[in-house]
Formats: C-alpha cells, sequence, structure tokens
C-alpha cells in the first residue's frame, strides 16, 4: 500500500499523521518507508531527529538524477536513509526541493516519483508520502503515484471550505492520470469533542455522505514532545489517548 497525505491547506497535521501511522506499521513488523515531499522538512526532522545532512543522498538527489541522462542510474533506493526506530525508512526533503520544481515541470518529470514507488514496492510492506500544502507538482506527483489519499481536517471552517476542491481535484487526477487511486477517507485531527463547532462541522461532513473515518485524532498536548523529542507516539507513550487513536485508525486503514 502506497499513502499519500494530502491537503492544500498548512497546519493542519499532514507530517503528524504521516510519521505516526509509518511508525506503527513498523512496530507491527511492516517494512516501512516515509517519503517527504515537502520541502520544509518536517517528516524528516521529526523521524531523524535534525534536517538531513546535505550530503546524505535524499528525495532532491533522486530528482536531480532524472534530469540528467545515465546509461547506469542509480535506484530509489539508493535514496533511502534508515531512521533510529526499526523497520522504518525515510526518502528525505531538501529545500533543494523548490529549485528543482520549475526545472522538473519543463522537462515533464511529472511520473518519475510514480515509477520510483513502484520499484520501491518491491522493498516495502507500506509507503506514506507526505506533502507540501499546495496541489502543485510535487503533490501531482504523489498523487498519480499512490494508491491512496488521507485527508487530513482540522475542524476550521475554513478547512471546510476548502475540502470540496481538494476532493475535485483528487479526482481529476484520478480521472485522468491514476484510476487506481482511492480516498481512503478523511482523517478528522484535533478534536476536541467537548467543543460544538468540532461536533457540528464533522456531523455536516458525515451528513453529506463525505468518507470521514473513525476514529478522530484528539487535541493533545503530548504531540508537541513527541515533535521536540522526534519520537513518534507509538515509541514516546504507548498507551496514551492520542496513541490508541493512531493505533484504531492504522487498523482501520488496513482493513
Amino acid at each position: 500500500m502506497s499513502l499519500v497525505v494530502f491537503n492544500q491547506k498548512g497546519g493542519v497535521g499532514k507530517s503528524t499523521i504521516t510519521c505516526n501511522l509509518a511508525a506503527i506499521s513498523a512496530s507491527q513488523g511492516l517494512r516501512t518507508l516515509v517519503i517527504d515531499l515537502d520541502s520544509q522538512g518536517n517528516s524528516s526532522a521529526y523521524l531523524l531527529g535534525a534536517a538531513p545532512a546535505p550530503a546524505q543522498p535524499g528525495l532532491a538527489h533522486f530528482f536531480e538524477q532524472t534530469l540528467g541522462f545515465s546509461l547506469r542510474p542509480l535506484p530509489p533506493s539508493h535514496f533511502v536513509q534508515p531512521t533510529p526506530f526499526e523497520r522504518l525508512h525515510l526518502m528525505a526533503s531538501s529545500p533543494l526541493l523548490d529549485e528543482l520544481q520549475t526545472k522538473l515541470e519543463s522537462r515533464h518529470k511529472i511520473y518519475k516519483l510514480r515509477e520510483a514507488v513502484q520499484a520501491l514496492v518491491q522493498d516495502y510492506d507500506r509507503i506514506y508520502i507526505d506533502t507540501p500544502p499546495a496541489l502543485n507538482f510535487y503533490t501531482r506527483s504523489a498523487l498519480m503515484g499512490a494508491t491512496g489519499c488521507l485527508i487530513p481536517f482540522d475542524c476550521d471552517d475554513f478547512s471546510r471550505q476548502a475540502l470540496y476542491t481538494l476532493l475535485a481535484n483528487v479526482q481529476e487526477i484520478r480521472t485522468d492520470h491514476n484510476p487506481s487511486l482511492q480516498v481512503k477517507g478523511i482523517v478528522v485531527n484535533q478534536f476536541q469533542a467537548r467543543a460544538s463547532l468540532p461536533r457540528r462541522l464533522v456531523q455536516e461532513l458525515l451528513d453529506e455522505g463525505l468518507p470521514v473515518l473513525q476514529p478522530y485524532l484528539p487535541q493533545s498536548i503530548k504531540v508537541r514532545e513527541s515533535h521536540q523529542q522526534a519520537t513518534p507516539m507509538i515509541y514516546l507513550d504507548s498507551r496514551h489517548k492520542l496513541t490508541e487513536a493512531f493505533m484504531a485508525l492504522h487498523q482501520t486503514l488496513t482493513v
């Protein structure tokens, strides 16, 4: 399974959801890879504890290779590195991704990530793809290359307004480029069960028949500690309510 976590709105928890689901997959014995397409590198820093070393082969080096010609190009696996967590690997981000985007677009390299994912699924049971908060070359590449899409939703009215456009964009890419792509569902993040606005917004999504996943991820200060320590929740506190929600969500996605 290759799963892209996508929302055009920033600050909705894409990196947190990506890394925690990936960590749970790895903790359950699955060979797991995270591909960090966001030049901010939040997923990379979350899993490595610091920004990747510039000399370490990563996603930018992979895309740079596609711009040239080589009789013996390096395989996608060359650009993957281990994390401190067993069975969890990373194709790390880089600020250079921003510089490369125009060149990649002009050279029509939109399918190169899909080719890489198709090669990497031979080595991994689960591939999770974190994306930037924009519908750009990288997010389109991810949606064209993945089999599933998760959409984080942070219980905000602006998020709801943007959701319909997002779903339409995903459907267009599915129709035109990737008929295998399925919207796995909407992940409700930072949910406050006692507040009326989150409950109303989520109920309205359900009433409209949108694929809202259970359980909702509760708001918790513990996740900030998880970011600070660069330790996904399953390794930081396996019995925490947020960890249990992530585990239940992971189970839902694998059924």
